[in-house]
C-alpha cells in the first residue's frame, strides 16, 4: 500500500499545492454531477458548472487544450441543459428521457467530426501536436462533446459516449500525472454503466420532480 501512496504523491511532487486542492475540489463536484445525472436529478447542472469551471483553469495550466475546451463547453451546455430539463410537458410533468431521432444522430456525427477538425486546428495553431496525448485528447474531446449535448437533451445514448470516453481518459490522465482525475474517470465509467441501466428503466417516463 505504501508503494502505491508513494507513487501517487510522487506525481504531485512538483505541483503547486493550490492546484492539487483545486483538482480535488473539481473531482468532488464532478462526482456529484455524474451521480445526480444518473438519478435524473437537476442538481447535475450546478455541481457540473462548479467542476468544469475549476478544470478549465487546471487543464489550461497542463496544456490539455482539447479537454480544456471540453470543460468550457460543458459549462455552457450545463446552462442549456438546466433550461431544457426544467421544461414541462404538462402542468405537473417534466420532459422525459428519450432515444435519439435519426436527425439527432446525424447532428451527433456532424458535431463529432466538426469537433475533431476544430481541435486539430487549435493544436496546429499552438504547435501542440508533440505527444501522443494530443491525438488521444482530440478524439476524447469529440466523444465528450457529443455525450454532453445528448445529456443536455436528455437522450439515453449520452451514456454510451461517456462510457467510451471515460475508458480512454483513464490512461491519458495517468500519463499526465493527474492521478485523482484518472481515478475519477475510472469511477465515472462504472457510474456511466449504471446510469445507462437506470435511464433505460425510466425511458419515456415524464418525472414529476427533478430533485431525487
Amino acid at each position: 500500500m505504501s508503494h502505491i501512496s508513494d507513487w501517487v504523491f510522487a506525481q504531485y511532487q512538483n505541483t503547486p499545492t493550490y492546484l492539487i486542492v483545486l483538482e480535488m475540489i473539481g473531482v468532488f463536484f464532478g462526482f456529484l454531477s455524474v451521480l445526480y445525472s444518473k438519478r435524473e436529478n437537476i442538481l447535475v447542472f450546478p455541481t457540473g458548472i462548479i467542476s468544469t469551471a475549476i478544470f478549465v483553469y487546471i487543464l489550461l495550466v497542463y496544456e490539455l487544450l482539447g479537454d480544456m475546451m471540453i470543460n468550457a463547453y460543458y459549462f455552457s451546455m450545463s446552462i442549456y441543459g438546466w433550461y431544457l430539463w426544467t421544461r414541462k410537458v404538462d402542468a405537473s410533468h417534466f420532459i422525459p428521457i428519450t432515444k435519439t431521432t435519426m436527425t439527432e444522430k446525424k447532428w451527433s456525427l456532424i458535431l463529432f467530426i466538426g469537433t475533431i477538425v476544430f481541435v486539430c486546428f487549435v493544436y496546429v495553431v499552438f504547435d501542440k501536436f508533440d505527444n501522443w496525448t494530443a491525438y488521444v485528447d482530440t478524439v476524447t474531446t469529440a466523444i465528450f462533446f457529443v455525450g454532453m449535448w445528448l445529456m443536455a437533451k436528455k437522450k439515453i445514448e449520452n451514456w454510451i459516449y461517456w462510457i467510451v470516453g471515460d475508458i480512454i481518459s483513464v490512461p491519458l490522465y495517468l500519463y499526465k500525472g493527474l492521478v485523482f482525475s484518472a481515478l475519477q474517470y475510472f469511477i465515472f465509467t462504472i457510474i456511466a454503466i449504471l446510469g445507462y441501466i437506470v435511464w433505460k428503466k425510466n425511458l419515456g417516463k415524464s418525472p414529476q420532480t427533478l430533485l431525487k
